[in-house]
């Protein structure tokens, strides 16, 4: 358990950093990658390419590891993020990371959840809900 937090600490670590810092060794070759509002990345490979150049157009400010869950193959993070993108948008949310290892233990599935930081009661002031106007969160 302690070498899968490891794992997952760095993987944290190298966007804070903006560095590669082993992508190709902690990724197995055929990993599979599913970020929370829907692009996929397919292999280590891509895994390094998308990180390459999603630190050309933004930063990670903050993701925060509150806690590990371990069962079998199987790791869950819950964490909090936020970054900012060269264009100004910024962004923050809750979520989790649903990992999968292989026996060398490399990362060989990644799929994070996310969940809005912009939480209501819609049934704060009575039996009929009201519900914000506006877009909804990407995920």
């Amino acid at each position: 358990m302690e070498q899968r937090e490891h794992a997952v600490r760095l993987w944290f670590d190298m966007w804070l950093k903006k560095a590669d810092l082993g992508i190709l060794s902690l990724f197995s070759e055929d990993a599979v990658y599913i970020e929370s509002w829907g692009p996929e990345y397919h292999g280590a490979q891509k895994i390094k390419l998308w990180f390459d150049e999603w630190n050309t157009r933004g930063t990670v400010l903050q993701w925060d590891i509150l806690q590990f869950f371990h069962r079998e193959d199987q790791t869950v993070v819950q964490w909090y993020f936020r970054n900012q993108m060269n264009g100004g948008r910024a962004e923050a949310f809750d979520g989790l990371s649903l990992i999968r290892w292989d026996p060398a233990g490399r990362i060989r599935f990644l799929q994070e959840f996310g969940c809005n930081e912009s939480r209501y009661d819609p049934y704060q002031d009575g039996p009929v809900p009201k519900f914000r106007e506006g877009s909804i969160a990407w995920f």
